[in-house]
């Protein structure tokens, strides 16, 4: 149900759909994936991809490749999310550099940063529920 929401031409209305549909995707990963929803001017999907695959406890992100993924997709806003294998979805200021060094790179070419999801085993943090964007 959570996927049919969530698939190309459907628009984000539901932060917690969102949400659900992101644990489902990476709360058992072993290593921590980084990726992007991709989304047209209405919040439509136009794709979801997990962009970086890293270690236990971290993994090395591009602003070059997303700023990439971006607009080979023709993207004008998009969601970032990762996970956390150790279990805790507290954001790390190394997540909160990050977000921020991305939402700047992405503003150089028009595309807007909705939201960053933290997405742990048994739960998940949302930056902007929480005013890090």
């Amino acid at each position: 149900m959570l996927a049919i929401k969530h698939r190309a031409g459907r628009a984000l209305n539901s932060p917690e759909a969102t949400r659900n549909y992101l644990h489902l995707r990476l709360a058992e990963h072993r290593n921590e994936v980084f990726g992007c929803l991709f989304l047209d001017n209405r919040h439509r999907i136009i794709a979801m991809r997990e962009l970086f695959q890293g270690t236990i406890d971290g993994a090395s992100i591009h602003p070059r490749v997303v700023a990439q993924q971006a607009l080979e997709v023709n993207a004008a806003a998009m969601v970032f999310f990762h996970n956390h294998p150790s279990g805790v979805a507290e954001p790390s200021h190394a997540d909160e550099a990050i977000t921020r060094r991305l939402k700047e790179a992405l503003a150089l070419i028009d595309v807007r940063v909705l939201d960053h999801f933290v997405v742990a085993a048994g739960e998940s943090v949302s930056f902007a529920q929480r005013g890090l964007l």
